[in-house]
């Protein structure tokens, strides 16, 4: 059996991708098959966080422009996070895999509070550990998120799941002459301009040398072939 690349991972999961093929919301056989994908790559023997947005429930930075306080969309946007990872962890949990909830933004009766130590203890104990509640304050996207937390777990890469196998030259939905870069460091993703993550998640892996890897969650299997080496996916570091 082939060994994966890398020990330790963070995946970053948009909420607009658990809606699946409604616009809004929660699908629930899309839940089931990222839980199995994400199931499928801990059975590798990995270490494994997935970070998880809340765009499928609301986005702070878009009600914030009808006249909402920015802080206060973020705080809400956070709390989509929370309902996307229970309902994540849930589907892990029913198909045999133990999984956490641990959010940035205290709440203990729904779910335990971010704590480094405590995540480091339950990754050891082969938990998968779904990372919730953004950083716990306004103004920083998931993306952010989900490079801290890898650095604060020592993890190796962060995965991040798009709606396309990888970083391409153009839009490849626009342009069909677009091609897909097979690598790229952090420095020339940044000089040509190329929208992987937000800008302060971007300079976050850049100082803390943690490799970006760009893939299509809509592959079934493509997170167990990223780690191991196959399918079509863009490294950036």
């Amino acid at each position: 059996m082939a060994k994966p690349k890398y020990r330790r991972v963070i995946v970053k999961l948009s909420g607009e991708a658990l809606s699946g093929p409604e616009k809004f919301g929660i699908h629930q056989p899309t839940i089931d098959r990222f839980a199995a994908d994400l199931i499928a790559a801990h059975a590798l023997g990995i270490g494994l966080g997935v970070v998880v947005g809340g765009g499928n429930v609301l986005r702070g930075a878009q009600i914030s422009a009808d006249g909402l306080s920015r802080t206060t969309a973020d705080v809400m946007g956070m709390l989509a996070t929370v309902m996307n990872a229970l309902v994540l962890e849930a589907a892990i949990e029913r198909a045999g895999v133990s999984a956490r909830t641990m959010s940035a933004l205290s709440m203990p009766q729904v779910c335990e509070t971010y704590e480094r130590q405590r995540a480091l203890r339950h990754l050891e104990d082969n938990r998968v550990l779904v990372f919730a509640g953004g950083t716990g304050n306004p103004y920083f996207t998931t993306d952010t998120t989900a490079v801290l937390r890898a650095a604060e777990m020592g993890c190796e890469a962060v995965l991040k799941a798009t709606d396309v196998d990888g970083v391409y030259t153009a839009d490849p939905k626009r342009d069909p002459s677009a091609t897909r870069y097979q690598q790229l460091d952090h420095q020339e993703a940044l000089d040509r301009r190329l929208r992987i993550m937000d800008a302060t998640a971007f300079a976050l892996a850049q100082e803390n040398r943690m490799p970006i890897i760009v893939f299509s969650i809509l592959e079934q299997g493509s997170i167990a072939n990223v780690l191991l080496g196959k399918g079509h996916f863009t490294i950036v570091g």
